[in-house]
């Protein structure tokens, strides 16, 4: 799959009951929403496949699915641990200083003197706010992303090679 083609938004997590159904971890949120997208595509073994639904549901503190095709407890065991992903052209359009994650990761990220701290590996969910972690070449920075406080401006460009993000953060500050 192409980078960003594809989103992953959860992975199969084992097997419930003996007609196939599988118990799924949800990316999304809130967590039923995994259930709102088809078609899904699933990481097997073979490759990548695409699949629909045959029915889905809460079940207790988790959720479950019943993929179309898969009705037997010994094929689904096949499936755990594999991807959930869709193609990235399934996901709403964002609003204007809104961001999807995936859209972030491998930018560069600069203060507002021309430093650059590195690029974007991934994003953390901490409850109050969101938080980049930015690799680069003098370590990791973990930088809040809170926009209009110490993010300035997000250019997503036309790849990750062009945009960047402009932080309100100093060099030798680290959280």
């Amino acid at each position: 799959m192409a980078d960003k083609e594809f989103i992953q938004i959860g992975h199969i997590n084992g097997v419930y009951g003996v007609r196939g159904w599988v118990k799924i971890f949800s990316d999304t949120r809130p967590r039923e929403a995994i259930f709102d997208y088809s078609p899904w595509w699933i990481e097997t073994r073979e490759g990548w496949r695409e699949v629909k639904l045959a029915s889905s549901r809460s079940q207790g503190k988790g959720l479950v699915a019943q993929i179309e095709g898969l009705d037997d407890r010994d094929q689904a065991l096949l499936w755990v641990n594999c991807k959930i992903a869709i193609k990235s052209d399934q996901l709403p359009e964002t609003e204007a200083d809104e961001y999807y994650w995936f859209d972030l990761i491998g930018l560069d990220v600069v203060n507002s003197e021309g430093i650059r701290f590195g690029k974007v590996s991934e994003l953390l969910e901490t409850g109050g706010h969101d938080v980049m972690v930015v690799k680069g070449k003098k370590g990791e920075h973990l930088i809040p992303f809170v926009p209009k406080v110490y993010i300035l401006n997000v250019d997503l460009g036309t790849d990750t090679k062009t945009g960047k993000i402009e932080v309100d953060w100093e060099q030798g500050f680290s959280s």
